[in-house]
């Protein structure tokens, strides 16, 4: 009866064991499976100057201090030279999330690039960014004004997608992405909870 038991308890034993290390294996893939973010450079970037003008209040002239920034007259689809972004397309669903936005805080701001080094969901690249995941769309505004014309800077021109996650004009947190198309910029959005896809070299901008 004891050889009985003792081979019993030594069973439980190897069980929990084989548990413990699968347990501990999935955890590690569950780490290993957040880890898509290389990081990059910094940007610094303001609505109120131009990269050339230095922080001086008495010099600012893109937007007045303390101006809302209203979504609706800056993201309008024009390609013409006149421009003051060349815009090809505006995606349905960023009309109808986007269009109505406005943000109170227009104020000078300090972004993060990253790259992703395989395919991630939105949720994915949310998680590993933690409370840094948020910007606003005056700050995707004011990269695009230096790259108006599909020239080089933070964001990429090669027809990857730079993602920025932002909160839609009813509070809710989506994902809005920038494409050089080579007549202007395509931007479209989509809720975060549709747990779109992004594909690797995808660059992902945070705060």
């Amino acid at each position: 009866m004891q050889c009985r038991l003792t081979g019993i308890l030594g069973s439980v034993w190897f069980f929990l064991a084989i548990g413990s290390v699968g347990a501990a294996a999935d955890n590690q893939r569950a780490q290993a499976g957040l880890q898509a973010l290389i990081l990059g450079s910094r940007v610094s970037c303001s609505l109120h100057r131009t990269p050339q003008e230095p922080l001086d209040p008495a010099t600012t002239s893109a937007l007045p201090d303390n101006k809302k920034f209203v979504a609706g007259p800056h993201f309008k689809e024009n390609i013409s030279s006149a421009a003051e972004v060349r815009i090809s397309w505006l995606g349905a669903t960023f009309m109808r999330l986007f269009a109505a936005k406005v943000e109170d805080n227009t104020d000078d701001v300090t972004l993060q690039i990253y790259a992703l080094s395989r395919p991630s969901s939105s949720t994915g690249i949310v998680a590993e960014l933690g409370d840094r995941h948020e910007t606003k769309l005056s700050h995707l505004w004011c990269l695009l004004k230096r790259q108006a014309n599909g020239e080089d800077g933070a964001l990429q021109t090669n027809a990857g997608p730079n993602v920025f996650f932002v909160r839609d004009a009813t509070g809710v947190l989506g994902a809005v992405d920038a494409i050089w198309a080579g007549a202007g910029w395509e931007i479209g959005a989509s809720q975060v909870e549709v747990q779109r896809q992004w594909p690797s070299g995808s660059r992902v901008i945070s705060r």
